[in-house]
């Protein structure tokens, strides 16, 4: 929950996180900046696809085995893609909804901080190109391409240009840092086929107005 708000989730990981078919991500409480206030909906124990590292348990062996968090992506969605390749390995991630942790949002990097954009836009990249099934990797390099050239647009209607040159920024050190990625891919042979919780979040979100978790489909 949000330790300044402490009725909402709070922005990173809230009720435990899950990523679409292109690799964005989502949880139970927030969707985008869509933040839901907690009436209790969400104090089951389930599995989920990643935990927040603010409030996030794993075994030592299972950390050790994954070499621990990928020190190229500095912060943020590194949690992401921890989680991601020991789904890879057949471990799963579990959230309980009987503890609660408050957390301080933007402690490392404020929400309007440009670098903030740029790891958030590169990191998921990386996380991508490490882990999803190579049938599915071009189609989703270039549906990420387009989308975050949208982003990168509404930012400028938003009268933020700071954070479009971020996201192209962001591409271009993917692009540069595509062959360490793909090495990197090659640790771990296996790629779950079921990573992804629904098709498209940006497009529940976005384009048909869904707000909760509850509403995705």
């Amino acid at each position: 929950l949000d330790y300044k708000n402490k009725a909402y989730f709070e922005y990173a990981g809230a009720a435990g996180g899950f990523i679409d078919f292109l690799g964005y991500p989502f949880c139970r409480g927030r969707i985008f900046m869509s933040l839901e206030k907690d009436t209790h909906q969400f104090d089951n124990i389930i599995p989920i696809f990643w935990a927040s590292g603010a409030c996030l348990c794993i075994k030592s062996a299972v950390y050790h085995q994954l070499n621990g968090f990928d020190e190229d992506y500095f912060a943020h969605q590194e949690e992401i893609d921890l989680c991601w390749r020991a789904h890879n390995l057949g471990y799963k991630a579990q959230y309980v909804g009987t503890s609660t942790v408050y957390h301080i949002g933007g402690a490392t990097l404020r929400e309007e901080n440009p670098t903030k954009t740029f790891l958030n836009f590169r990191n998921s990249l990386y996380s991508i190109v490490k882990n999803v099934p190579k049938r599915y990797l071009f189609l989703i390099v270039l549906s990420r391409l387009l989308l975050d050239a949208i982003a990168g647009l509404k930012f400028i209607i938003e009268l933020r240009p700071i954070h479009t040159w971020a996201i192209i920024n962001a591409h271009f050190s993917f692009y540069s840092n595509f062959s360490m990625m793909a090495k990197k891919r090659k640790q771990s042979p296996k790629k779950t086929i079921h990573y992804y919780k629904c098709i498209g979040i940006v497009w529940n979100h976005f384009v048909l107005g869904r707000q909760t978790f509850s509403s995705i489909k």
